[in-house]
Parts: C-alpha cells; structure tokens; sequence
C-alpha cells in the first residue's frame, strides 16, 4: 500500500458529508497518481509553487500607495483566509487539503491596484473582467510549466476557486469554507489596516457590531469563526447565524463607506494613475500583440488580441504594470 492510499483511507474519518479525494470528480486531463499525496494534497502543492501565486506577493489589497510594512498584500490576504479555512475545516471534520488548495488559489487571477485595477478591466474589456473567473483561468490555462498549460486542477478545487464569490454557492462545503472566510479576513484586516493607517479610528467603527464580535481584531475573527463552525455543525451547508451575517455586512458596509471608497486611502491621482496605466497597457497590447510575451502572443492568435491584452494586464503587479506603462507609453 502506497502512502497515499493510506492517507486516503484516513479521510474514511471524516464527516459524512466532507469530500474524499477518491470521490474527486477528476482532472481536465487525467494523470497518474501520485505515490505520497492525495489529489488535493498535489493541487496546492501546484498552487504554491506557481509564478502566479508568487505575484501575489507585490499585488495591492486596498492601500495603492502604502508608506509602510505591515499592510496587507493579496498574498497576505490569501495566507489569512487560508488560515481562517483550515482552521473552519478541522473543526468540522472536513477536508483540510481541499479547503486548503481552494482558499491559496482563489485570487490568483486579480489585477495590479487591487480591486480599483479590476474594476478598470470590467469597464473596457469586451465582457468585462471578473478576478473569481480570472483565477479559473489562470489555473487552467495561463500558468506554465513547461510544455505544459495550466496546473490541471482537480474539479473541486477548481470550484472552490471560481466560486468564492460571485452568484454561485460552491459545490462543497470546503469550497463554502473558503467563501466565508474570505469575508472575514478581508473586513477584519482591511480594518486593521486602516486603524493602523489613521484613515479610520476606533471610535468611528459601528458600535454594534463591535460590540457583539468584540474590541480586538483576534476577538473579532475568533468570534465570527466559532460562530461559523457552531452553526455549520452536522449542517448540510456552512454560514453564519442571521445575527452574526447581519453585523458582519454591517462592517463590510461600513469598510466601503468609509475605506474602500476614501479618497484617505485612494487619493485621486493614485485612482487617476491606476486609470491611466490600466487602459493605457491593455490598449497597447491590445493593438501590438508583438509586445506580448510568447504565451500571451498565442492566446492572441488563437483567441484574439483583447482576451491576451486582458490576460496580460491582469497577471501583472503593481510594480511591473508602473514599469511598463513607463517603457511602453511614459507621460
């Protein structure tokens, strides 16, 4: 017996409900097992060591222009949902490594200058640009190794990445960990970024909600994931109870108010160069492909040149993008 056939026969113990990666519905393209992992343990092994998970690194959470080092990257933020997801996951007796591979992946495909970047791309790409569709495609085909495209991902994790947010519910409960506690390291870091910034103070925060989840940024996550793991438990799905949903959007409302939306944190000639650099890097792709590297040079050929300019635009980081709007257009 292989060690993965043991490891696989140890997810005997999980919840009934919980997803085994023997039941997997598969790869795109089959492969051989591995020897040592499981099918999911193989796919965030894949999502770590890519080049576009590396990127995340220098890829803006909501400060444009931070003047300091302890605020959030995209890469951080992954880490921090990935953490919240494990931990939601272990208590439940689900997957660790499923809901661990979907949560490291599901923001690969956000653009530079966070969401005022993807926000950018919807407005002049042809279909708009969504970064939960973006990270599927990064996955599937746009990260190399090789001769080969994409990182060829098992179906659930592929659907926890695609469905972490927008209309659709995940098709696991792993990949609904992940979905909630994407919104609860977001609000709660983003808040602790902007106390630390002076944006906000802590008298500004809503009273309510404060006062239910707590005083401390860890009172706060610790409160909305027991409150997550006490109402999901023996559940068919994972959420939070209606009181606790409710003062969560209170935040997240509060947070778009007040931070995502303030020209405290996003001045106008940061959204105005963010602007310019977006529009100014996907139009020139757009027209001179040449300029594309040789992966993106054939999605233009085979899918057209606005699908490889947005591809383009959309792996870049923040440094890279102000790098080459400069080379390309410079003002």
């Amino acid at each position: 017996m292989t060690i993965r056939e043991e490891l696989e026969l140890k997810e005997n113990e999980l919840a009934p409900c919980a997803m085994r990666s023997v039941n997997s519905r598969g790869r795109l393209f089959p492969e051989e097992p591995c020897t040592v992992r499981t099918e999911y343990m193989r796919d965030r092994d894949r999502i770590i060591h890519s080049k576009a998970f590396r990127r995340l690194m220098h890829k803006t959470q909501v400060f444009l222009s931070p003047e300091g080092d302890h605020y959030r990257t995209r890469l951080t933020h992954t880490l921090e949902v990935s953490q919240i997801s494990r931990t939601i996951a272990r208590a439940l007796n689900l997957n660790e490594d499923l809901t661990e591979a979907a949560a490291l992946g599901h923001d690969l495909g956000h653009t530079p200058f966070g969401h005022n970047g993807e926000a950018v791309l919807n407005e002049i790409h042809p279909g708009g640009f969504r970064h939960n569709e973006q990270s599927l495609r990064v996955v599937d085909l746009l990260e190399r190794s090789g001769e080969r495209k994409g990182m060829n991902l098992t179906f659930e994790v592929r659907d926890g990445i695609l469905n972490h947010s927008g209309p659709r519910e995940p098709a696991t409960l792993e990949g609904m960990i992940v979905r909630i506690s994407d919104r609860i390291a977001y609000i709660n870091h983003d808040i602790d970024d902007a106390l630390r910034s002076g944006v906000i103070t802590f008298d500004d925060l809503p009273k309510g909600p404060i006062a239910f989840f707590g005083s401390r940024h860890s009172q706060r996550i610790n409160s909305m994931v027991m409150n997550v793991i006490e109402t999901s438990r023996g559940a068919d799905t994972v959420r939070m109870d209606d009181q606790s949903w409710e003062n969560l959007m209170e935040l997240r409302d509060f947070m778009f108010r007040n931070v995502y939306r303030s020209k405290l944190v996003k001045k106008e000639e940061d959204l105005a160069k963010v602007d310019a650099v977006i529009k100014g890097l996907y139009a020139y792709c757009r027209k001179d492909p040449s300029v594309l590297p040789d992966e993106y040079r054939e999605i233009a050929e085979t899918e057209g040149p606005d699908v490889a300019a947005k591809d383009f635009v959309a792996s870049m980081t923040d440094r890279y993008a102000l790098n080459m709007y400069d080379t390309l257009i410079g003002e």
